[in-house]
This record gives C-alpha cells, structure tokens and sequence, in this order.
C-alpha cells in the first residue's frame, strides 16, 4: 500500500531501530555490493547493532545516528569513473573508526591520498587466494588471532596501486600488494578482500576485532537484550490504556509480533486473521491454534475471501495486486479498529528486508524492487498510529525472537508466506479454480519435503502457478493444462538465496503426484534461479 500522506502520530515506523533504542550501530554504507547484507549479518552476530544506509547519506545524519563505527561496503564501480558513488567526504572526519571493504577501500584511499593511486590491476583478483600478512600488522588489533598465511576472497578489477600518505599497509596477496591498510593516526582501515564471506577463513574474527577491539563495542545486542528493550519502546508508545490492532497474515513474521505485543501489554492487544481466501492449505487453523493455545490474547477471523477475489479480479499485475490487497486490509483493520476501544494503534510484521526491497528506509538504499503491501505508511484517514515491531530484523532474528517469546518450535519454523498470500505465486488472473490448484499443488511439495526430512534444511519453498498452458499427454488422450512451477531456496537472511539442490528422486515424486492428483495441472518445472539476479518468490 502506499500513502499520499503521513501525519506526524504515524512516523515512529519510519525512524531506525538507533533512534528508538541505546544500542550504538554500525553503519553499512552500501555501495552496490552483492554482500552488503552479510556485512549487516556478520556485524549482529558479533553482537553488534548494524544498520545499512544509504552510501550517501549526509555527515549531519550520521552524527544524529551516532555511530561506533562505519563500514563502506564493495561495489562494482571504479572510484576513477567521475559517476562512481561516494560519501559525504566528512564523515571521514568524524573520529568514528571506518573500515573500507574492496571498493570501500579504493574509496577512503582515493579520497585520503593522491587522487589517482587507484588504477585497474594488472591481473584481477577473482576468488580465493592468499593473504600474507605483514610485520607491520604484528600488533594491530584487526588481525589478532590471524595467522601469517590465511585464504580470503577477492573480487576485483581495480586495486590501490600507490600507498597514500598517512597509511601503512598491513598484508598482502600474491597479485595485489596492499591488500589491507591503515591510517597511522586514525582508526581508519581498509581491505581489498572481503572479510564478511564464508570462504575468507578468518573474515568473522577480523570483523569482530574491528567491532569489539577497534570500535570497543561492547558486543552485546542479541535477541534477549532486543525483546527487553522492544517490550520498553512498545509500553511507552502504546501508554497504559492504548490498544492495538495486530494483522495476522498467516506466516510467521506477523505471528511473532503478534507474540510480542501480547509480552508487552498483555490484552490490550486484538489479534486479527484476515481469511483472505489466499492463504496456504490448512493456514487458519494453524494460526488459530498456535494464538489460542499459547497466548491469552483476543483473536478475532474475519471471512473476507469473497470481497479480496472480488477486488482482484481482472487484475495481473503484481504489484498492483500487493497495493489492492494492502488497501482492502486496512479498510477491514479500520473497521475492525472502531469497534474496539481506545484502539489507536496498527501493528504489522515488517521485516528489514520488506523495508530495504521496498525503499522503505529513510536511510537505506532508495531502490524499490517491490511494494510489500505492509510498507510504505497508512493512509492519513485511518487514523490508527503505525507499530513495526520487526521493522529492523532478519528473517533468522525472527525466529529466534519467537523462540524467546515462548512460540512453538514448528510454527516458528515454518518457511515464510508473504502478506499478500497465494496471489503473488498465482501469476496472472486469481481466480477460485487457479487457487484451489495452486494450494492443493503447494500442499503436496510441503508433505513431500517434510517426508523426506527436507523442510527444515531448506530456508522456504513453495509452487507457483504460472499463466502459461501446455499440451500434454495423459490417458491416450491429449491435454492441454496448467503449468505448476516448484521452487525451493537455501538461504539464512531472505536477502540473498541459492536454489535448493534436492534429489531428483523426490522432485520426482512430487512432480507425479501433482500431475495425478491435482486436476488441470499437466507440467511441473523447477526453478534453479538464486537471489540474486531473481527474487525468491516470482511477484
């Protein structure tokens, strides 16, 4: 959904997770790179608050953050290309530690040293290779507990070529002479590998020493002191008589902060499912029975299948799909809302990822890659102040904070469902036959996955539907039927992912069992694109 207009009571959803908790962060200025969310993930699981903002946010914004350090992330443009991203030049003045990773490097080099001391190498640097640390990082605190010889990663064309004045360099690889350096009179790093990778052996324990050793963060956020402090910020906001209206969409996201708000404030929280008609096989009696059996909060179902496929008819266009659905939830949250007294507040599962992919973030990359139907403010008539709870959480922070919340281990489990249901894995027309197979589809992949042990080794997986038919050939006879497609990703933060590797065997079975027992289906395909360049779910 999106809003023409934004009253000041609603624009605590938009402000950072640092403005509204004691957590001092570090920032992660993205310059395009494919890993800029492991930094993020790296950073939080050294028990470090990281937020990821935009690579040119201003010098006044970042003191109101109040950052413990700065991280300036890879990308793929070249510092001597006169359209190549840049920061604010002052935050490099600042006095917080900054550590610059690949382009970030070439970036606090070249705006540091002698413009020009980074040119294209000689002989790229692409995957592992050794790093050689020197005599000069000895003593210095990034490298403690690094050994001389290590294997890191490198992605490079460009590399510093000339040492700016004021630096010393630190290591070394085999075609890449200064492979990490620092600022002799200030706390200010770079390294041309990339430490926040899996295949950089001892990335972890540089990022951590840069965290705990160079920026002395205390290395204490984790879910435990999250849930403390949220349970403070939503008290406060709510006030001791205010209620919520809490939006159930069926996945687990929604659930958590449902969970949360009923730790805060107990029953002053209303739990609402809307039965949309787009949720997954068997979703409402899960979410019914995970709320009514674990938590003493009012859940209240509301039937609307025939009003949100009346809304959505005619249309294929995703993301006019996600605004119609957003619009139509809001009007039955108002409804529902003015019935409840001193209900003043909406309350959604929002996660950090929604937020980025949606452009969301005030200080977070601008690009949208998709409307989430839950980001992007309220319209100014509801009236209701907007709760995000999750709004600065990965998709695994969730889990665990549903876990520390007391929810049961196979709910929290369960693979992600997005907001706006079945009709964006519905492609093209959403209509009640299309969904009844795409569910009954869906439903089958799921029971095979969990039959052979799968599930819970895959991050989500799912069928779509596709507006494409096929011929086929079933019983001698000739067919022309709908094309299931079954997709299935690994992945640890929802912001990148790789398609799952399952056996033949099984995507065999499945594949049969759909053909012979979902009417009007006659093909199954499997997706074996990873994120990125595609999204995990197809709208």
């Amino acid at each position: 959904m999106t809003s023409t207009s934004q009253p000041a009571s609603q624009r605590s959803s938009s402000e950072s997770l640092v403005d509204r908790v004691s957590p001092r962060p570090v920032l992660v200025f993205d310059f395009g790179s494919q890993y800029v969310q492991l930094l993020a993930r790296r950073a939080r699981e050294a028990g470090t608050l990281a937020m990821i903002v935009r690579h040119d946010l201003p010098v006044e914004r970042v003191r109101e953050l109040n950052p413990i350090g700065l991280i300036l992330s890879g990308g793929p443009a070249s510092v001597y290309d006169p359209s190549a991203p840049r920061c604010d030049p002052r935050i490099f003045d600042l006095g917080v530690p900054i550590l610059g990773v690949c382009y970030g490097m070439q970036l606090l080099c070249d705006a540091l040293g002698t413009p020009g001391g980074v040119r294209s190498a000689e002989t790229r640097e692409y995957g592992r290779t050794h790093l050689h640390l020197l005599e000069s990082a000895a003593n210095d605190p990034l490298f403690t507990g690094v050994p001389p010889e290590s294997i890191v990663w490198m992605s490079h064309g460009d590399q510093v070529r000339e040492l700016p004045n004021g630096f010393r360099a630190l290591a070394r690889s085999g075609d890449c002479p200064l492979a990490a350096v620092v600022k002799t009179d200030r706390p200010i790093y770079g390294l041309q590998f990339h430490p926040e990778v899996v295949h950089t052996e001892y990335g972890q324990t540089i990022l951590s020493n840069f965290l705990k050793r160079v920026c002395h963060a205390p290395g204490d956020w984790n879910m435990g002191t999250f849930l403390e402090r949220a349970v403070e910020r939503i008290r406060c906001q709510v006030g001791e008589e205010g209620r919520v209206v809490c939006g159930l969409s069926g996945g687990v996201d929604s659930a958590v902060a449902a969970a949360l708000l009923a730790r805060a404030i107990g029953d002053r929280v209303v739990c609402v499912l809307v039965d949309n008609g787009l949720l997954r096989a068997g979703e409402r009696d899960a979410v019914v029975a995970a709320f009514r059996d674990h938590f003493a909060v009012e859940l209240r179902v509301i039937d609307a299948a025939d009003r949100f496929l009346e809304r959505l008819q005619g249309v294929t266009d995703p993301q006019e799909k996600r605004i119609r659905i957003g619009h139509l939830f809001i009007e039955l949250f108002r409804n529902e809302a003015a019935a409840i007294p001193h209900a003043r507040f909406l309350a959604q599962g929002t996660l950090y990822p929604d937020v980025i992919e949606s452009g969301g973030g005030a200080d977070g990359p601008a690009a949208t890659i998709k409307h989430h139907h839950n980001v992007g403010g309220l319209p100014a008539e509801l009236g209701l102040e907007l709760i995000e709870p999750l709004r600065d959480l990965f998709k695994d922070e969730v889990r665990k904070l549903g876990i520390e919340l007391g929810l049961p281990a196979w709910f929290v489990g369960r693979h992600p469902f997005p907001g706006p249901g079945l009709a964006v894995r519905c492609l093209g027309p959403v209509e009640p036959r299309r969904l009844e197979i795409l569910r009954r589809a869906d439903a089958i992949f799921l029971e095979e996955l969990r039959a052979a042990g799968l599930y819970d080794r895959t991050g989500q997986a799912f069928a779509v539907l596709l507006p494409v038919k096929s011929v086929g050939v079933m019983g001698d006879g000739r067919t022309y039927d709908e094309t299931i497609v079954l997709r299935s990703v690994d992945t640890d933060d929802f912001m990148t992912a790789d398609w799952s590797r399952l056996p033949h065997d099984l995507l065999a079975k499945v594949s049969t069992r759909i053909v012979n027992e979902v009417p009007g289906v006659n093909r199954v395909a499997y997706d074996i694109t990873s994120k990125p360049p595609g999204t995990i779910e197809w709208e």
